[in-house]
């Protein structure tokens, strides 16, 4: 595996220059590499979705192998790879992929049937309706313009939130971290799932945190906000 990207406050340009922010950049880190109401390895696994999402390989793998050392297990690590696929779609998770085979050296993938699931009729709708509380215009939309699209969807979904090694709380918090990432409004549809699921307001907030690696104060500003909505 290659060098990993030196933390930021280890720069000795920042420490000289803004002191300031690297105090406080260490009390994010602090939140982030110390277990809390979400243990270390999961917020360190949460950075890396995000650092791969932006683009930020060395500080995905650098967080990934650090995850590793906390404790991460080869089947919660690779469960980002499904839900990657569904947030962000088949280039993000076959960046986070590549990333998880060099960390995760050992890891062989798995010789497995390719298996066609049905979806009964009604069963799409359904499950939008029990997770939304009502159906969501762009869903709706699906539904009635091309309904093996919404297949497509909840099949994804329910992989997604249902069928990982993280589990119902963390698949829906990584979701949280990966889209205040991305300063996406939708994040707060996975804070309302997560708390559904029994995340409490402090898993939240540490979800929300483990963006500020990659997308800075206003991870934060998004996030609470999204958290109030």
């Amino acid at each position: 595996m290659p060098d990993l990207l030196p933390p930021l406050a280890s720069l000795g340009l920042l420490r000289r220059d803004a002191p300031k922010t690297v105090a406080g950049f260490r009390r994010w880190r602090t939140i982030i590499e110390t277990d809390g109401a979400l243990p270390t390895r999961i917020k360190r696994l949460f950075v890396a979705c995000a650092a791969v999402v932006k683009g930020y390989c060395e500080l995905a793998r650098r967080e990934l192998a650090a995850a590793r050392d906390s404790g991460l297990t080869e089947l919660e690590a690779a469960a980002a790879v499904a839900i990657l696929s569904s947030v962000r779609g088949e280039g993000a998770a076959l960046r986070y992929h590549g990333i998880f085979c060099e960390v995760f050296p050992e890891a062989v993938d798995p010789e497995w049937p390719d298996e066609e699931l049905v979806v009964e009729p009604g069963a799409a709708e359904t499950n939008f309706l029990h997770y939304f509380g009502t159906m969501p215009p762009s869903l709706g939309k699906l539904l009635a313009v091309k309904p093996l699209g919404a297949d497509a969807y909840y099949l994804m979904r329910e992989g997604t939130l249902s069928g990982t090694a993280l589990g119902p709380i963390s698949a829906e918090l990584l979701l949280v971290t990966v889209l205040v990432a991305d300063y996406s409004e939708w994040s707060s549809v996975h804070m309302k799932g997560a708390r559904k699921a029994g995340a409490s307001e402090e898993a939240v907030a540490e979800a929300v945190i483990c963006a500020v690696p990659t997308a800075g104060l206003s991870a934060w500003v998004i996030g609470a906000t999204a958290m109030d909505a």
